[in-house]
């Protein structure tokens, strides 16, 4: 029963946790989409994926397709200014630095909370291995059982030497069943014969 509670708490807590990482994943998604679309960087599902440190798969899931999509929508949007370029390089703008920060901080809330998850199933596995018998039970325990199947053994010989015993007494009784029989006979034959 316990190991039951404990498996469907593991199961929820595992399953808690993986909703929590995918609602994180998203936010990093929309997050490093945010700074790619500030910094005027070209949009791609691919491009935000690398940004974001999450699959495609995730890129391409609802509620975050939508949004990319819809930024690269406005980067195709006539009279949009161009990004700034300094050899080769953009210039970092205030926004952009502010989905940065942005972003690393996602990134270690997510990093907190997967301490925190960890943590927590540390504290459930030591907790299960609290609550096991001690050893000097275990060892009780079965001592006792060793006592309770020597005590059974000795009543199955006992009952089967009983039941050899039986066994002859049996068929010493119909042998002497059958002699009566036999010995009847005669005496009904013997008086037959006489009258």
């Amino acid at each position: 029963m316990t190991s039951a509670r404990t498996t469907e708490a593991r199961t929820a807590a595992l399953r808690g946790a993986r909703e929590k990482d995918s609602r994180e994943k998203r936010s990093r998604a929309l997050a490093a989409l945010a700074a790619l679309e500030a910094e005027g960087a070209p949009i791609s599902f691919v491009t935000v994926a690398k940004a974001a440190g999450v699959s495609r798969s995730l890129v391409y899931a609802d509620g975050v397709r939508d949004e990319v999509e819809a930024a690269r929508a406005r980067q195709g949007e006539p009279g949009r200014p161009p990004v700034p370029v300094r050899a080769g390089k953009l210039l970092a703008s205030a926004e952009s630095l502010r989905t940065e920060l942005a972003v690393a901080r996602e990134e270690i809330r997510r990093l907190r909370s997967g301490e925190v998850a960890l943590k927590k199933r540390l504290r459930l596995q030591l907790g299960a291995e609290i609550e096991g018998p001690e050893k000097a039970q275990l060892i009780t325990r079965v001592a006792e059982l060793e006592a309770a199947n020597r005590q059974l053994v000795a009543e199955r010989d006992t009952r089967a030497l009983e039941a050899d015993s039986a066994g002859r007494r049996i068929a010493e009784l119909q042998d002497e069943l059958a002699a009566a029989r036999q010995s009847l006979r005669r005496v009904i034959r013997e008086q037959n014969r006489t009258r």
